[in-house]
């Protein structure tokens, strides 16, 4: 077994993740390969990422596409096993919740390789989340564990997690929102999809609010509810697509539906809105830092710390328009500090830790 870093991305939430940390260890000369697993194979959902951030190209892209968890899961065992059984390499480094992370990090520890994860700790305790499970099982096969908030490092110690393997980082996703904020342009975003100058934007993917019909029906109601009064933007992510359309998005007066847009542009849109209607867990940590008010459609968040340091309130579909109504009143708290080591050096801070696991 050599001195290589693999790192395995395939989402788009890995990418913002991923991009700190490698350019860190690039910097202390420690060799690294980047395997893309394809779980999000859409142009604008992975290519354009590795463009902006500045990521190099995947040395391999599995291409493993979508599909149930399972037949997706399937596929990404077998290609991961076959990438490391020929590589080996000293730390396999994970990213997130998604699918990729568990299949990598269930076939890095039955390969005897150390596995990573960077976001360890986050825990909505909501078993019906495919992501928690996700969370839970690559966090105990893990022997390092870097940890974005202090509530992690408690959720960590209480499953028993062994407290020589923690690392409270801060979080990499902050890292690349400050690294390109000079760069985040509203109004050129706006005036290429020609929107009003106030406006509200929407990201919606969960199974909880867009695979049962009647809850699919019950969030484009209430997106048509803000929008009867303000604009909703929303980038409208492949999953959950077709369920929200037959709900009527493309029907309700005041919202624009519009493609996917890469990191820049989206988080431009994102800086300039008056409000965020999500169901994300990364965009909750994003308008944290951009001090734009969030209202995240789930009744819980494994990233409670952007509701306590925060613009973040979680909301039923049934009151985002009183909420929203609220906050377009003057009814909003800034924080006045922002959570611990979200100060842009989080890559640095495991970068440190991986160089070390490894000289």
């Amino acid at each position: 077994m050599g001195h290589e870093i693999l790192h395995v991305v395939g989402a788009r939430p890995n990418f913002m993740k991923a991009a700190p940390v490698i350019s860190a260890l690039d910097q202390r000369h420690v060799p690294q390969r980047v395997v893309h697993t394809g779980q999000h194979y859409d142009p604008a959902m992975s290519d354009v990422f590795f463009v902006e951030l500045g990521l190099p190209e995947p040395d391999v892209n599995l291409g493993v596409g979508s599909g149930s968890h399972a037949r997706q899961t399937a596929a990404l065992l077998t290609g991961l096993e076959d990438e490391l059984t020929e590589r080996r390499p000293a730390v396999a480094v994970v990213y997130g919740d998604v699918n990729s992370t568990l299949a990598a990090a269930l076939v890095a520890a039955k390969l005897h390789v150390d596995v990573a994860h960077v976001e360890a700790g986050l825990r909505s305790f909501d078993p019906t989340m495919p992501e928690e499970i996700n969370r839970r099982v690559t966090d105990s096969l893990s022997t390092l564990l870097f940890v974005t908030s202090p509530e992690g490092m408690a959720h960590l110690a209480r499953e028993g997690a062994d407290p020589s393997a923690l690392y409270l980082v801060g979080n990499p996703m902050i890292d690349t929102l400050l690294a390109n904020l000079d760069r985040f342009d509203p109004a050129r975003i706006t005036t290429r999809l020609r929107l009003p100058a106030e406006y509200a934007v929407s990201t919606l993917h969960r199974p909880a609010n867009v695979d049962d019909p009647s809850a699919a029906r019950a969030v484009v109601s209430a997106l048509a509810e803000v929008a009867a009064t303000l604009a909703v933007v929303v980038p409208l992510h492949p999953r959950g697509r077709a369920a929200l359309r037959r709900a009527g998005l493309d029907d309700a007066a005041g919202v624009h539906v519009v493609d996917p847009l890469g990191y820049i542009e989206f988080l431009s849109l994102v800086r300039g809105a008056r409000l965020v209607v999500t169901d994300s867990g990364g965009l909750q940590e994003e308008t944290t830092v951009l001090d734009v008010p969030c209202l995240t459609l789930r009744p819980n968040t494994e990233r409670p710390i952007t509701v306590t340091h925060g613009t973040n309130r979680l909301v039923a579909a049934g009151e985002v328009a009183k909420q929203a109504a609220a906050i377009l009143d003057g009814g909003v708290r800034f924080p006045t500090v922002r959570p611990p080591l979200w100060d842009g050096r989080a890559g640095a801070r495991i970068a440190d830790v991986i160089a070390g696991a490894v000289a």
